[in-house]
């Protein structure tokens, strides 16, 4: 799902902020739950980008482990940048490998579309508001999260502002290269599903990246590249990579 239409996410306006036809979501959700065959490549941006949403919503703890979820919101308190990213990089250790290789291709994402937020209007800022509830949270939180809100924000912005330097600068190819030209021959406005985008022609890439299936029940991640003793078995198929 993240690497779908990843030339269209830079150039979407307000991806992850603005609302798609809640009927479509529930269509597609069903349509994954159930193990159908889905053609994400014919489902509006939006809806793709409000689905994953959902998904990491339901994780079970986060894909932050909500075990740690103090310690994330200590990071923002760390003295310079520097400390920040030691900090972070220290607590991303104690996740399962299966969140940190998810987190690589979430962060590659919103650094991409952050880089363009002149045509899309999504800074880190706006990114961090959009999608921090979903990915940062604890579990049955009420009330009691509102006063960590500013500080989860900041957090996760930092994350996007750095994520070169937290997760290595190999993440920008994780979904191989694209070439964003100047000459409007190379960019041409069509209309996928009623959604304006912009269409960018990719370079050959000499070689695919590692493609990765995730699996959820009850929230739980979990992928097929590996097995881990802390995630029990799965039914329900969400394809995200």
């Amino acid at each position: 799902m993240l690497k779908l239409k990843l030339q269209y996410w830079p150039f979407t306006e307000g991806i992850f902020r603005k609302s798609p036809s809640i009927k479509s979501c529930r269509a597609l959700k069903k349509k994954l739950n159930c193990g159908d065959t889905v053609n994400l490549n014919e489902e509006p941006i939006l809806v793709i980008a409000s689905v994953l949403k959902d998904f990491l919503r339901n994780i079970q703890g986060s894909i932050f482990s909500a075990s740690l979820y103090d310690k994330w919101l200590d990071v923002i308190d760390q003295g310079n940048e520097d400390d920040k990213i030691k900090a972070t990089q220290r607590l991303l250790d104690q996740l399962p490998r299966a969140n940190v290789v998810f987190l690589r291709y979430l962060f590659a994402v919103l650094r991409n579309i952050e880089q363009h937020s002149s045509s899309n209007q999504m800074t880190a800022y706006n990114l961090s508001v959009c999608i921090t509830p979903s990915i940062l949270h604890l579990p049955n939180s009420g009330s009691s999260e509102l006063g960590n809100f500013t500080k989860k924000i900041s957090f996760i912005q930092f994350l996007i502002e750095n994520c070169l330097k937290i997760f290595g600068e190999d993440i920008t190819c994780l979904f191989g290269e694209m070439s964003v030209s100047s000459d409007n021959s190379d960019i041409t406005d069509i209309t996928d599903n009623s959604e304006k985008v912009a269409v960018i022609k990719e370079q050959s890439l000499e070689s695919e990246p590692v493609r990765m299936t995730m699996f959820y029940k009850k929230g739980q991640l979990q992928y097929d590249a590996m097995t881990s003793s802390r995630m029990g078995p799965s039914t329900d198929l969400s394809t995200v990579f």
